[in-house]
């Protein structure tokens, strides 16, 4: 069974870390994504979360629109506050937040520090993820209430899942 947590990517070197979150941005580009897309990429994050045990809040959003939102027992509305932050990060950047943290630490600093823009609204933990349609940033996916490596890594495990469903269907 492959790694779904966040572990894979604590202990990479900086750069090597950013160009592996870089390529699951290229790889979980999509040719199209609707609101079923977002639905069953929702309700596959509920249903394995409650699986799990894991008390988080999940967002999927197309542009500023929440197309689907939930929690689970254990999260708390901290957890959308946080889905807010970080979801005006992709869509500043274009890119995960946690690549856009680690872009930041590549340079020698902290998004916090170099950012410029008020850590109240913007925040590069991870767990923030764009939705590309043939390269157009379209919405986030998100999860909050996991240390961020995993909020990330349960978000790519949720993409990567609908992919191969959608690959079996086709």
């Amino acid at each position: 069974m492959p790694d779904t947590t966040g572990a894979r990517y604590r202990d990479l070197p900086t750069d090597e870390k950013l160009a592996v979150l870089l390529a699951e941005e290229r790889e979980l580009d999509h040719d199209a994504f609707d609101l079923d897309d977002a639905w069953a990429v929702g309700s596959w994050l509920r249903t394995t979360a409650l699986e799990r045990g894991l008390g988080v809040g999940f967002t999927v959003a197309f542009g500023e629109q929440r197309v689907f939102h939930a929690a689970t027992p254990g999260s708390a509305a901290v957890n959308d506050a946080w889905l807010d932050r970080k979801f005006r990060v992709v869509r500043h950047f274009a890119h995960s937040t946690l690549a856009v943290r680690t872009q930041y630490e590549l340079g020698g600093s902290s998004f916090d520090e170099a950012a410029a823009l008020d850590p109240r609204q913007y925040q590069a933990a991870g767990g923030g993820f764009p939705l590309f349609v043939r390269g157009a940033l379209v919405g986030a996916v998100g999860v909050s209430g996991l240390e961020m490596h995993d909020d990330h890594a349960l978000v790519v495990e949720a993409l990567r899942a609908h992919r191969a469903r959608r690959d079996e269907r086709a």
